[in-house]
C-alpha cells in the first residue's frame, strides 16, 4: 500500500466516519474505463437496456477508482463478492463486499438515472440510497411499503409536492437500512418505521430477524432534486464527509443540512 492511500485509509479508519462520494454518468465510459471492470460487470453491462447499462458501467467504473484509493491496488485489481442474505441465506443477493485485497473496508452504492452515491467506511455495514425525484409515487407505491403511522402523515399533507417529498425521504430511508442490513427489498420495508416527519438524523430499528440492530439513519445534502440517505450503526459517532471525484483532496465535513454536494461527471 503506497503512502498516499495508506493515509486515505488510516484517515477514514481513525474517524470512525463515513466518506459519501457522489457523481453523474454521461454517454459511454471511454474503453480503458471499461477495461476495469470484470466480465461478470461487463456482462451485465450487455444485459441492461443501452442506456442503463451505460450508466451501470459508468457507476462501476467510478466505484473502483475511489475504492482504490483507499485499497492502493489498482482499480482493475479490486475483486468483489457478496456475502448471503442474511434473511435467506441466499448468496446471490446478499450485501456486496470486496473480497480482494483483504479489508475492513465497507461500501453500499445507489444509482437513480444517471446519479451515483458511494457510501465508504470502516466502521461497521453502511447503507446509502439515492433517487431522482421522478420515480416512485405515493398513489402507486405508498401503501406497499409505509407503515400506517407513515401513511397518517403522508394522508395529512395537502400539497402534491410535500407528498412526494414524504414518500421518497421514506423511501430512501428504508432502502439505506435494508442495504445496510443486506436483505435488500425482500424484508418488510412496511415494518419500518422511518418517521418522514422528522428531519433526523434518527434512529430505525431493523425488522428482519438477522438485522434486528438499530441504524442511525439521515438524509444528506445533494441538490437537484435528489433524496439521498445514509444509514449506518446506532451509536456511530464518526462525521459524514462528503468527497468529489473531481477535488478528493478537499473532503467537505457535513455540518448540517445545508453542505451541498456539487456532481462529479465520470
Amino acid at each position: 500500500m503506497n503512502t498516499t492511500t495508506g493515509r486515505e485509509y488510516g484517515a477514514l479508519r481513525d474517524s470512525g466516519g463515513v466518506h459519501v462520494w457522489q457523481g453523474t454518468t454521461d454517454g459511454p465510459p471511454p474503453v480503458a474505463g471499461l477495461q476495469l471492470l470484470s466480465a461478470a460487470e461487463r456482462a451485465v453491462m450487455r444485459r441492461r437496456p443501452r442506456a442503463d447499462g451505460l450508466r451501470y458501467a459508468g457507476a462501476h467504473i467510478a466505484v473502483r477508482r475511489v475504492l482504490s484509493r483507499y485499497l492502493g491496488v489498482a482499480p482493475a485489481g479490486i475483486r468483489f463478492g457478496t456475502e448471503p442474505c442474511p434473511w435467506c441465506a441466499d448468496p446471490d443477493h446478499g450485501r456486496p463486499v470486496v473480497v480482494g485485497p483483504p479489508t475492513a473496508l465497507d461500501f453500499n452504492l445507489s444509482h437513480a438515472g444517471p446519479h451515483w452515491v458511494l457510501a465508504v467506511t470502516t466502521a461497521g455495514q453502511v447503507g446509502v440510497d439515492v433517487e431522482d425525484g421522478r420515480s416512485g409515487s405515493p398513489a402507486g407505491a405508498a401503501s406497499l411499503v409505509m407503515s400506517e403511522s407513515e401513511l397518517t402523515h403522508l394522508n395529512s399533507l395537502v400539497d402534491d409536492g410535500a407528498r412526494q417529498a414524504a414518500f421518497l425521504r421514506c423511501w430512501t430511508r428504508k432502502e439505506a437500512v435494508v442495504k445496510a442490513i443486506g436483505t435488500g427489498i425482500t424484508a418488510d420495508l412496511k415494518a419500518l418505521e422511518v418517521r418522514p416527519e422528522q428531519a433526523g438524523p434518527l434512529v430505525v430499528r431493523g425488522s428482519e430477524p438477522a438485522g434486528a440492530d438499530d441504524w442511525l439513519v439521515q438524509d444528506l445534502p445533494s441538490g437537484r432534486g435528489l433524496f439521498v440517505a445514509l444509514a449506518r450503526p446506532a451509536g456511530s459517532t464518526g462525521p459524514v464527509v462528503l468527497r468529489d471525484p473531481r477535488s478528493p483532496e478537499r473532503p467537505v465535513p457535513l455540518p448540517g443540512a445545508h453542505s451541498i454536494l456539487e456532481p462529479f461527471r465520470s
